[in-house]
């Protein structure tokens, strides 16, 4: 064990009280803590959630640092069995080499597969793959009483839902079965567009979502009136010519790492401005097809490590909504506006349509419609009463919060936005908790 108060997520907010965290090694020492320890319990992945649901303040966690094996590959159906605390990082290192791919991956490769499982997380593909539950075929799901149940579609399939994007809830992930797709090549083939408006992104998206696998925007939100939303729109295709010496031979990419906490006058409205201005110029520059490494097409910021540093001991809060088809334009301008009035910038923000598969976990988040992303410097009130009318404006307008970047929403936005939560109680384990479900379910 080791005793760590000041435990954090990703965007360091909210800060929590004493928190004991335990690094077991094998299921049986798992089954040993979930019977000896008093607390309530929460596994731990990579931390890599923003708000508070890998958080368990006054509790412990139960971190999956060391479950971190293969158990079984299928080289000619794709399976891989691995315990869950193995990352999509090291997954890419040991199988691309050999043409193997997981089909959907999100921003950063540091996260484990039981952090993408509670999650249910999403990539730039969701219109053509949906969720990464789509890739799960079974999970190995413990519960406090000591029985580990097989999960799947047609096995234990109500418990399998509700693990799905379950926000580690429903019981510990010793393992998962995950469904692989084959490459020829490590490249993807991407343009880079720009967009004057968010009327472009609406038209750059429809043009594309047919012909490209990815597709995502990012876009300035410190612009108004005609400028409103305007960004880079980007777009890409695995490449489909054979490169086996790639493969087996993939270049180190180059990193550096953020040593110190910033000083939080360095993060204002002036200086997002300024630096949306040079991204907007460096992007733009790229207006032709360019072969890129996958690494620099989906993980952009895992080349700073420990990039959260640069918002300053306060941390940041990440926010992101998903709106409905039948909304997504008036509420998209009414949220843009907001913001820009507010002052408050967002250094990224990214948009995006998701697809029409609809999400298998009872809690999962995407859904068809338009989903925004945003990190704002955690300048205290000013930010909290942002986000507050930024989740009015979503349930105005049908849409819903995405859990593993909350940290500021109440119990009335969460019963809106996840109306199958009642059904979902009854799959909680008594034992698991954390700050997120203390906080929606009693504030």
């Amino acid at each position: 064990m080791q005793d760590a108060p000041n435990y954090e997520s990703w965007g360091r907010f909210p800060k929590v009280s004493h928190t004991d965290c335990f690094f077991p090694r094998n299921p049986p020492e798992i089954q040993s803590l979930l019977e000896k320890t008093e607390h309530t319990v929460l596994p731990r992945g990579a931390g890599r959630s923003y708000g508070d649901v890998c958080l368990n303040s006054g509790g412990a966690l139960i971190a999956t640092r060391f479950l971190n094996k293969y158990i079984a590959f299928d080289d000619e159906k794709g399976l891989l069995r691995c315990e869950s605390g193995v990352t999509i990082a090291e997954i890419i290192s040991s199988f691309l080499p050999n043409g193997w791919f997981l089909p959907v991956v999100p921003g950063t490769k540091f996260v484990t597969i039981g952090g993408a499982i509670a999650n249910d997380i999403h990539g730039k593909n969701h219109h053509k793959y949906g969720n990464f539950s789509r890739c799960v075929e079974k999970i190995g799901l413990l519960n406090s009483s000591g029985k580990v149940t097989i999960c799947s579609r047609n096995e234990n399939s109500d418990l399998f839902h509700a693990s799905i994007g379950g926000l580690g809830l429903t019981g510990f992930i010793l393992w998962a079965e995950i469904k692989m797709r084959r490459l020829v090549s490590p490249r993807i083939v991407a343009e880079a567009i720009q967009m004057h408006n968010i009327d472009d992104f609406w038209s750059l998206s429809q043009e594309s979502n047919h012909d490209f696998e990815y597709t995502v925007a990012w876009i300035d939100t410190t612009r108004r009136t005609k400028n409103m939303g305007r960004g880079i729109f980007y777009r890409g295709n695995h490449e489909t010519i054979e490169h086996k010496n790639l493969l087996r031979h993939l270049p180190k990419r180059r990193s550096i790492s953020v040593p110190f906490d910033m000083p939080e006058f360095v993060l204002n409205f002036r200086s997002i401005q300024l630096f949306n201005e040079l991204y907007q110029k460096k992007e733009s520059r790229t207006n032709r097809p360019q072969k890129v490494f996958y690494e620099n097409f989906f993980f952009p910021l895992d080349a700073v490590h420990h990039w959260n540093r640069m918002y300053g001991k306060r941390g940041l809060i990440q926010w992101q909504c998903v709106i409905p088809p039948t909304q997504q334009h008036k509420a998209m301008n009414q949220i843009l506006n907001t913001i820009c009035n507010s002052k408050v910038g967002s250094f990224l923000t990214i948009l995006k349509e998701f697809g029409e598969m609809k999400s298998e976990g009872l809690l999962s988040f995407p859904e068809q419609g338009t989903t925004l992303a945003l990190d704002f410097p955690n300048t205290g009130q000013a930010v909290h009463q942002l986000c507050s009318r930024l989740h009015e404006l979503v349930m105005r307008f049908g849409g819903k919060i995405y859990p593993a970047k909350d940290a500021l929403m109440t119990t009335e936005n969460f019963l809106q936005f996840y109306p199958n939560f009642q059904e979902f109680k009854q799959y909680i384990d008594p034992k698991f908790s954390s700050s997120f479900y203390r906080r929606i379910t009693q504030s």
